[in-house]
């Protein structure tokens, strides 16, 4: 059949999503850019916050627009099904099929059932690539045990399964053998990777054995909680040489209240000390990290903190958010305190106050030669368009815009002389021979 198919969310859904086109394709179904072209429309939906989940909700809408047509089928799967698959049915009778995620060891079950034609099981045939092939995020553990007060992670995913490391390898050597050039290892917490399986930190461990692989360049590590971020590991991050010293550490807030309130361990001396070590073990590392604006109670003098924070660090990429309420969470039944136009001045503050530091952080590049991944080339500009290792495949760390004289494979390693800057963006133009 010809499906139709829709992703939605964050990279570790992404990665559930090429799995299920792996076994559908493998099933020997055929896949279609336009849904007007599709007999079966999937949607693999995200339900994280709110506006995650109005984006489902119109997706789903939209999907079924066609359905009134010339598609036979809509399935919904994914985060939203997940945790409202009761409530969808009732009303949204235009679906054919909720698929909610802890049903997805028999989805070759219930997909043959709605597809009429067999099927290997979940996660047994070889995944699609659904983006650039050079790049390919490899998800090392399942749900979250956090408990973070705000986060509705541990109810939608459950608590964290790591996946075992022998079928991690194995994965990654497929993925390097089609030709991906960056893996990044994802999960909900990459640092706590293996504590469930094999009763400690085993994170370095995986590390080790996937640059170990031929055929990698670049290892990037996303979402590393940052009181597990050990001696250990960032010593052994250093004695390898296809793992980046690329640092995501989702802080969520720089105030001691605040963090205890939301379930974070660690505080701002714990973080500080931790930037400290890793500055001082690598030249030029890439810290990451969120914040959450407006959480319950977050007064003036909290929101001034983290600012202060925030300007003591310099982190070199930040991403921030106004709180979400999500029922269920701990956090639901806390007062909330924060106006959502309060929310969104303060996030409109935090943001502009890491503009003027990305830009800043920024300009110290201009006169520095640096490794691009090509990846696209502007035919208009007649410029080429890539990533360094600053900037993670997620479309918000900011890109490198340059210059050649000869033509480039996309997908090649190049260097890059930067001659300017913007708040996000770097410029310039190949590095001569």
């Amino acid at each position: 059949m010809k499906i139709g198919f829709v992703s939605l969310g964050c990279a570790k859904n992404l990665v559930d999503s090429e799995k299920i086109m792996g076994m559908l394709k493998e099933g020997g179904h055929e896949f279609v850019a336009k849904p007007s072209d599709a007999q079966v429309i999937i949607v693999n939906t995200c339900g994280f916050i709110q506006s995650a989940k109005e984006e489902a909700i119109n997706t789903i809408l939209e999907m079924a627009e066609y359905k009134k047509k010339n598609c036979q089928k809509l399935i919904v799967c994914g985060c939203l099904a997940q945790r409202y698959k009761e409530e969808l049915e009732k009303e949204m009778p235009e679906v054919d099929r909720f698929i909610a995620i802890r049903e997805y060891p028999r989805l070759h079950e219930i997909l043959k059932e709605e597809l009429q034609a067999p099927l290997q099981v979940y996660g047994k045939s070889e995944r699609l690539s659904s983006g650039k092939p050079w790049t390919a995020y490899l998800k090392i553990a399942e749900g979250c045990s956090n408990h973070c007060t705000y986060c509705a992670i541990p109810l939608i995913r459950g608590e964290n399964v790591s996946v075992p490391m022998d079928k991690l390898v194995e994965e990654a050597k497929e993925l390097a053998g089609r030709g991906v050039k960056e893996l990044v290892v994802i999960a909900q917490d990459t640092t706590k990777y293996g504590i469930d399986l094999y009763h400690r930190y085993a994170l370095l461990e995986l590390l080790e054995k996937l640059n170990a692989i031929d055929g990698f360049h670049w290892i990037r590590i996303l979402y590393m909680y940052p009181d597990e971020i050990s001696d250990e590991l960032i010593e052994g991050m250093k004695k390898l040489d296809k793992v980046l010293p690329y640092f995501d550490i989702p802080m969520q807030h720089s105030d001691s209240r605040m963090l205890k309130l939301m379930n974070r361990r660690g505080d701002e001396h714990t973080v500080r000390k931790l930037i400290e070590k890793i500055r001082d073990m690598f030249d030029e590392p890439t810290l990451r990290t969120t914040y959450i604006v407006g959480f319950p109670t977050e007064s003036q003098q909290d929101f001034d903190k983290m600012c202060d924070f925030v300007k003591e660090i310099r982190w070199n990429k930040m991403g921030a958010f106004t709180y979400s309420i999500e029922e269920d969470t701990a956090a639901y039944d806390m007062e909330q305190t924060v106006s959502e136009e309060e929310k969104q001045k303060r996030l409109d503050i935090l943001m502009n106050l890491q503009r003027d530091i990305s830009y800043e952080n920024n300009q110290l590049m201009i006169g520095k030669t640096i490794e691009v991944l090509v990846e696209g080339k502007d035919g208009l500009s007649d410029k080429y368009v890539g990533r360094g290792s600053m900037h993670a495949p997620d479309d918000v760390d900011g890109i490198v815009v340059f210059t050649s004289a000869k033509p480039l494979e996309l997908g090649t390693f190049v260097d890059v002389k930067i001659d300017d800057a913007d708040e996000y963006d770097l410029y310039g133009e190949l590095e001569k021979a």
